[in-house]
């Protein structure tokens, strides 16, 4: 991997965004590429926003009305993804994530607002790169395992929570 570009917006007021959230997210993407010996320059798009608007989004894309943790929309399928012609780097994707429900999740989950949010970065970048945890089965372990790997090699082991929440 040569380099990762991530671009993260704050579209949301409801929660002011603690310190070191943005380096924690930079290094979450990092993690989970260099898991994954993903090849090439790297540009992903992390944008913060309420309930209502994921609720908006999860509406518009996914035909289901109702709030979510986060959202995930890939560029790229099948390890071919769209170039940023200007830098060579290859376009993941978008990870939007409801950061008032992160904190009714982290304080569901008794684990720090910081570690609900680097799990659910990792989780969306395992998206971006084609892994789909919706059918169950093996294919949903191997994600998990991934996503405790990543979170891990960071900092932030599991306690005994679990997350089994839906998209």
């Amino acid at each position: 991997m040569d380099t990762v570009k991530v671009v993260i917006t704050n579209d949301q007021k409801a929660v002011k965004i603690p310190t070191g959230i943005r380096m924690l997210i930079r290094r979450c993407c990092h993690a989970v590429l260099e898991l994954e010996n993903f090849e090439g320059s790297a540009e992903v798009s992390v944008r913060f926003v309420d309930n209502e608007q994921i609720r908006e989004l999860n509406k518009q894309y996914r035909n289901i009305d109702r709030e979510t943790d986060v959202l995930s929309f890939p560029l790229g399928e099948n390890g071919v993804y769209d170039v940023n012609y200007d830098t060579g780097a290859k376009l993941l994707g978008d990870i939007v994530i409801s950061v008032p429900k992160a904190v009714e999740q982290a304080e569901l989950y008794n684990h720090p607002l910081q570690r609900e949010i680097g799990f659910l970065t990792v989780h969306s970048m395992l998206h971006l790169l084609g892994y789909d945890h919706e059918k169950g089965g093996l294919e949903e372990v191997h994600m998990r395992e991934k996503e405790e790997t990543v979170l891990t090699q960071i900092g932030w082991k599991r306690d005994n929570s679990y997350y089994m929440g839906d998209e």
